[in-house]
């Protein structure tokens, strides 16, 4: 039934291109200006929410208005599969996602982008996407009909907030972990001897309330806004995952536009990246204060000493299966700019 109602919805919106398209150089808002519609699912007030405002702000002023954006959080444009269903019919949208999903989505290695310990540093993640590794991956997903648009913005390092305190990897032993539904953080998790559960975001405060998970992990802005530590007094400052996230649409509308509104649409996403990337900083600061006010007792972790006990996840027959031969060799070296 819902994937019936997603190919209504894609028709609905064709249709209603149609009726407003002039002719090519993209699809028309009213009075002949190109409309493009950017849907996440991140909540006002959250830094990545107010970057795409910011980003919505670059393309109509740098267009002197012949573009005009409209922003949907908090999913109001659709869950994230919905809105790929748009682009591949050619809607002019927008949305993010991380190698994770991309892995699904035409190019399998991306996956590694998202294991445990991969970025040592954010100097890592900037040279990987400027290499040429990196440009093979963008082509594979355009084979696919999606262009990555702008791949430079920080979502967060993932810590873990728990109802016991980790201190060594040893205390995950036994714990259960609530992760996202892929194989790469539940495997990511079960080298350390804990029991990843899959669970929705929404469901973690009840089930850490009930003690069905024993804690959960992900960036410090999603760990306080969701209000998890209200049933959880342990942050363990882990930064398993350096997670970089991309902004992309689908290659129709993309290659609808002239040349002038593709580099329009590229570059204003960089720089409303380096925006994004200001704004996490100080936003990670001022939520550890909170935490810490609020009676949340923060743990300084051996970062090396996690790191070690996380590297069996790479030579995992289940996980270097999924990806090409050479892999941590060939993303090492893009890493280390070379």
């Amino acid at each position: 039934m819902k994937r019936l109602f997603t190919v209504f919805l894609v028709l609905f919106f064709v249709l209603a291109v149609t009726n407003l398209s002039a002719g090519g150089g993209g699809q028309q808002a009213a009075g002949g200006r190109i409309l493009v519609q950017i849907g996440l699912e991140n909540h006002p007030g959250e830094p990545t929410t107010d970057g795409v405002y910011e980003w919505a702000r670059l393309i109509e002023e740098r267009s002197r208005g012949a573009m005009e954006v409209q922003v949907f959080p908090s999913s109001q444009l659709g869950t994230k599969n919905e809105i790929i269903d748009m682009m591949l019919a050619g809607m002019p949208v927008i949305t993010l996602a991380d190698g994770g999903f991309f892995q699904e989505r035409g190019a399998p290695d991306m996956g590694i982008t998202i294991g445990p310990y991969f970025f040592a540093t954010w100097d890592e993640a900037w040279n990987l996407i400027r290499s040429d590794w990196w440009a093979s991956q963008e082509r594979l997903l355009e084979q696919r009909g999606l262009k990555i648009l702008a791949p430079n913005w920080v979502y967060g390092d993932r810590h873990t907030l728990t109802n016991r305190p980790v201190r060594v990897p040893e205390d995950f032993r036994g714990m259960k972990l609530r992760v996202p539904n892929n194989i790469i953080q539940i495997k990511g998790k079960e080298v350390l001897g804990a029991s990843p559960t899959p669970l929705p975001l929404g469901d973690v405060y009840t089930a850490l309330q009930q003690g069905v998970v024993d804690g959960v992990e992900n960036p410090l802005s999603v760990l306080y806004g969701q209000k998890f530590h209200e049933v959880s007094k342990f942050l363990a400052l882990t930064a398993h995952i350096r997670m970089i996230t991309s902004w992309f649409t689908g290659t129709i509308f993309f290659n609808s536009l002239s040349p002038e509104n593709q580099n329009l649409l590229l570059q204003t996403g960089h720089d409303a990246g380096e925006y994004n990337n200001r704004l996490m900083e100080r936003a990670d600061v001022e939520t550890l204060a909170r935490f810490r006010a609020e009676g949340v007792e923060v743990i300084e972790v051996d970062i090396p000493r996690f790191r070690a006990a996380t590297q069996a996840f790479y030579t995992l027959p289940e996980i270097s299966s999924m990806w090409s031969p050479g892999i941590v060799e060939a993303t090492n070296r893009a890493k280390a700019g070379r």
